[in-house]
């Protein structure tokens, strides 16, 4: 038997082009319980690695958001989010009420959908703040990165200690590990990806076998389970962050959210987000930033030393992810993918990670 929150919602719309205003009323009812929706109308439709949809509403009564953003599970890549344990996630996550202390998009509804391996997020449209949505080819600036790093500061010291039985209400968050899910992508697309990634890699990337690459990936992950763990948001590469008009970093798309060490939401961000010039003349200065701008207790806040092997450690996560993007179609610009992978790949090089994980 479904439970009765299932059955209230046609989960996961069967046509972006056929929206129910009656519906968006429901979705909104929580934080907008005097409005009714009159007309919907569907602005832009994008099904890609995941479905996505934006749509302007009118109201009948009361008033709300003027535009709204849903997203959806596209069926094509369903199985490797299932297999991957990525599937539900960020709609538990939203779902559970979890307060988020950083910049992130307002959430009206999040359903997951076990029975159908489906999930529905209803959210705020960003462009109506004027979010700047960023990827590899447009990187960040200093500043931007820094900013960045005091909400990912912000996030991991609100959940600084977390453990299985701590936050009960996040019970179901599971700890980062080298699972056998991702190691079976990952042998299978990197060598493709190494085939693609041309000669901008260093010798000290390119002399290495896609195994070795996805046998540091799973050390370095293996890492993540020691020492100071918080709420991660797993995923956080500059494709899944944007910058709002005053300048504020943001984060979304949480379906890989984990348990684990800070370093790894820090230095996949950090690396990834700049520049390999800006990342080799600002790296330090930026990683003491994140570990001063911790609000956790002096005793509780990790030792330089150890800080800064970690981050020597953590290029060997972003380049298995995005080798192995690189090696896929139809998840991401080829571009892109590139891009990512030459800094990772620089990164590397320069700290030695290989020897800073063995």
């Amino acid at each position: 038997m479904l439970p009765r929150w299932l059955s209230l919602f046609p989960v996961v719309p069967e046509r972006w082009e056929s929206p129910d205003a009656d519906w968006f009323t429901r979705a909104l009812r929580r934080d907008h319980p005097g409005a009714k929706v009159g007309a919907v109308r569907l602005v832009q439709a994008d099904d890609g690695t995941n479905r996505r949809a934006r749509f302007a509403l009118d109201y009948a009564e009361g008033s709300g958001p003027a535009q709204l953003f849903l997203k959806a599970h596209a069926p094509s890549h369903r199985w490797v989010h299932l297999r991957n344990g990525n599937l539900f996630l960020e709609a538990r996550l939203f779902a559970s009420g979890t307060k988020l202390p950083l910049e992130h998009p307002k959430v009206y509804l999040a359903v997951p959908d076990y029975p159908r391996l489906d999930f529905l997020l209803v959210m705020e449209d960003l462009t109506l703040r004027g979010a700047d949505p960023r990827d590899a080819l447009r990187p960040m600036t200093v500043e931007q990165v820094a900013g960045g790093l005091s909400g990912l500061a912000a996030l991991h010291g609100a959940y600084w200690g977390m453990t299985a039985s701590s936050h009960r209400r996040l019970r179901w968050v599971k700890q980062w590990e080298p699972s056998q899910g991702w190691q079976v992508g990952l042998r299978a697309r990197i060598p493709t990806g190494l085939s693609r990634s041309g000669r901008e890699l260093p010798d000290e990337v390119r002399n290495l076998s896609a195994d070795r690459v996805v046998d540091l990936w799973a050390a370095n992950v293996a890492t993540l389970a020691s020492g100071h763990q918080t709420l991660l948001h797993g995923d956080a590469h500059i494709g899944n962050t944007y910058v709002l008009p005053d300048g504020t970093t943001g984060f979304l798309d949480w379906q890989v959210v984990r348990r684990g060490n800070w370093i790894q939401d820090v230095g996949y961000f950090l690396v990834g987000s700049l520049t390999v010039e800006d990342r080799r003349r600002h790296e330090a200065e930026l990683l003491r930033g994140y570990l001063e701008a911790l609000p956790v207790a002096e005793a509780q806040r990790p030792a330089w030393d150890e800080a800064w092997l970690r981050y020597r450690q953590s290029p060997a996560y972003g380049l298995a992810i995005w080798l192995s993007t690189l090696g896929t179609d139809g998840w991401q610009p080829h571009p892109i993918s590139r891009a990512l992978a030459e800094r990772y790949g620089a990164a590397f090089a320069d700290h030695g990670t290989a020897a800073a994980l063995t």
